[in-house]
């Protein structure tokens, strides 16, 4: 079976059958468990006997927690969903990028709500250069070409997870790919017009079959995604200056102020933008302050959390 929903006390899942509430073993705790889970299952007491190896693994570590919080499980496209209007945050954007860079997922960013712009262009071209290779598709979540567009990731055996701010149009997408009956679907929220900043409507991650063969995972809108041990990610993200880092003269440049920095010499000739460069920078010096670290003898060393700077 597959996990569908993950509460404090229980977990649902998906069987042949449909929806089940799987019987927990004493001690368990449902947050070693993310939606997404392939899990082995006692077919006639529908006990829990173990969890499967994962393929892929979404998480994040919020403020003042030891262990990361489990976004989804198992997913092959993660579509990172924004609108085209003030929403549309690149510094944001690069955040989701990094997670599903390091989780190892292919990601999309996905503009919604193109048909209330008169021009798609620009939203495009500011999302298209975050990293190489990113697919950017445009749509309007609540039309039936939504499905259509996004349905080369959305195929039989194939697994997607929509996460993005409040009020950019995640319920109305995953209700649109879904095709559910009015009395099925998630409900989605308006945003407020003056910061055209969204309201949550969906509060719990959970798994939906979905028109084209495929399963979705819906997410709440998350508020902050700090960056901790996410290094792989963050390379790949910025994989221009990830390039450029190795032909400083310095091997423990910081690339600030160092002479013979390749990476400032591509800032001043106008090769590698200066905004972009100060977004890495910030990320890689919050991942670096947040990412746990390992001390003791070598066999039994202790994962501690990092120091703190007074006063953060």
């Amino acid at each position: 079976m597959r996990i569908a929903t993950v509460h404090r006390g229980r977990l649902t899942a998906e069987s042949w059958s449909g929806p089940v509430r799987l019987t927990l073993p004493a001690h368990t705790n449902t947050a070693d468990h993310a939606v997404g889970d392939w899990v082995l299952v006692e077919p006639e007491s529908y006990l829990l006997i173990r969890r499967l190896e994962r393929k892929t693994l979404l998480q994040r570590r919020t403020e003042g927690s030891q262990n990361p919080q489990l976004i989804a499980a198992n997913v092959d496209t993660l579509f990172i969903v924004t609108s085209c209007n003030d929403d549309l945050n690149v510094a944001r954007l690069e955040r989701y990028l990094a997670l599903a860079n390091e989780a190892g997922t292919t990601p999309v960013i996905v503009l919604t709500k193109a048909d209330q712009v008169t021009e798609v262009g620009p939203f495009r071209e500011q999302a298209e250069c975050l990293q190489r290779g990113l697919e950017v598709v445009t749509l309007n979540a609540k039309s039936p070409d939504a499905a259509r567009t996004l349905a080369p990731w959305c195929g039989a055996g194939q697994t997607i997870a929509l996460v993005g701010s409040s009020g950019v149009g995640k319920s109305s997408l995953l209700n649109t790919l879904s095709a559910k009956s009015a009395e099925e679907e998630q409900l989605t929220g308006s945003i407020r017009e003056a910061d055209s900043k969204g309201r949550h409507t969906t509060t719990s991650r959970s798994l939906h079959a979905i028109a084209g063969g495929g399963w979705a995972i819906d997410t709440p809108g998350i508020r902050t995604l700090h960056m901790s041990d996410i290094y792989a990610g963050l390379d790949l993200l910025f994989a221009e200056i990830a390039e450029l880092a190795p032909l400083c003269r310095f091997g423990n440049c910081t690339h600030s102020h160092e002479p013979g920095c390749a990476v400032q010499t591509a800032v001043t000739s106008g090769t590698l933008d200066t905004l972009r460069v100060e977004r890495w920078r910030k990320l890689l010096d919050e991942n670096r302050s947040n990412t746990p670290i390992q001390s003791g003898p070598r066999g039994n060393k202790v994962t501690k959390a990092p120091k703190r700077p007074r006063g953060r």
